[in-house]
């Protein structure tokens, strides 16, 4: 049994300072201002359609990302709708073999670390799960018949493309202090990733700690 905390990567190449000039070079179509283009004015431009609730222009642009994290936390991802999701699934990964190490993991709940007592209580029934997961396994039930006992705090993956407007929405909501800590938690350090690869998009959406 691993245990492991939540993470993320961004897939491929992101240049923001690009991004926002081609949402300039696209929202400006809109009033025929072309030829107010320079160097220097995609920030103010981008500023002011967020500013203005234009933000349909950020739909042209989109970002994708690698988050780990656990299967508990991608019911919630997955109910955002203008997004592209590829997930790693407990249908098919057999995870007694070596390519998972022989072992499930899991990604432990944050808020349990400062309690002693609650997190032995969850690393108990961590270990009870894996040990049910492979013995059905041994007994030669298939992986999507064994995952039945598999947890909400199970590790996985899942790719995520959103354009930049369903991205703020996606941050306004799952940053929000009522959300789940745990959505809260990847969506917060999504965010502020966001904020130092692309400037302007994500400035007015507020950070915070756990």
């Amino acid at each position: 049994m691993k245990e492991i905390r939540p993470g993320y990567t961004v897939l491929g190449s992101i240049d923001g300072e690009e991004m926002i000039k081609a949402i300039e070079a696209a929202g400006r179509t809109c009033y025929k201002s072309e030829s107010q283009l320079s160097p220097i004015s995609a920030r103010k431009f981008v500023q002011n359609i967020i500013k203005n609730g234009h933000e349909s222009v950020l739909e042209h642009e989109k970002i994708s990302v690698r988050v780990v994290c656990d299967r508990g936390v991608t019911h919630e991802i997955v109910r955002h709708r203008i997004a592209s999701y590829s997930q790693e699934s407990t249908r098919y990964c057999n995870y007694s073999s070596d390519k998972f190490g022989n072992e499930l993991t899991f990604i432990i709940p944050f808020f349990f670390l400062d309690d002693n007592e609650k997190y032995q209580v969850w690393q108990k029934a961590m270990q009870n799960a894996e040990d049910s997961y492979m013995k059905l396994i041994e007994l030669g039930a298939t992986p999507q018949e064994a995952r039945t006992v598999l947890p909400n705090s199970l590790k996985t993956e899942i790719v995520i493309t959103m354009n930049l407007r369903e991205w703020r929405h996606f941050f306004k909501l799952r940053t929000d202090k009522a959300a789940h800590p745990q959505m809260r938690e990847v969506a917060l350090d999504l965010l502020s990733g966001f904020k130092s690869l692309v400037p302007v998009v994500f400035d007015d959406i507020p950070w915070s700690d756990l």
